[in-house]
């Protein structure tokens, strides 16, 4: 993905969320979705082929920073999606300088700051993630969740890696 491509996005048809596919390099500001075992990871999009994440628990048990890194890193081998907010306060460049002014910051926290709670910010001033809401609403959910998060833990395990972020 070269930084001088235009911004083409391709619907997903059928899906019920507002995520598009991506087919090159997305603008900056852009929020990043992509599919982890029971869970979406989140990111923003900085431009120069670069996302800023909560890195989390991502590489080991030991969680991380906010980071600024590669889209394939971010993407682990998965699908890149943009999750389309036609409402957003902050777009753009307003959108990048609030993800980076975050740089570094260490508080990860499943519950109430992480990778969906930095992009919630960064584009709309709120600490939510819809991940989150949605288990505490329907602990069914939760248990499918975290059962899924662990099978996605020890098939990493086996091959060698460690948890994807």
């Amino acid at each position: 993905m070269s930084g001088n491509q235009s911004f083409r996005l391709c619907a997903r048809p059928g899906r019920s969320t507002p995520d598009v596919a991506i087919d090159c390099e997305p603008v900056p500001g852009a929020h990043l979705v992509t599919q982890r075992p029971g869970y979406e990871h989140h990111g923003i999009y900085v431009g120069n082929g670069r996302v800023v994440h909560y890195a989390g628990f991502g590489r080991s048990m030991h969680r991380g920073p906010i980071e600024e890194t590669t889209l394939e890193r971010f993407a682990a081998g998965r699908e890149i999606r943009v999750r389309v907010h036609p409402t957003a306060m902050f777009t753009g460049q307003d959108a990048v300088r609030r993800v980076r002014s975050r740089l570094g910051e260490d508080h990860y926290r499943l519950l109430s700051n992480n990778c969906e709670h930095l992009c919630a910010w960064a584009l709309f001033g709120e600490n939510r993630s819809s991940q989150v809401e949605a288990c505490l609403s329907h602990p069914g959910l939760a248990c499918r969740v975290a059962i899924a998060m662990l099978k996605g833990w020890i098939e990493a395990r086996g091959r060698g890696g460690l948890l994807a972020a």
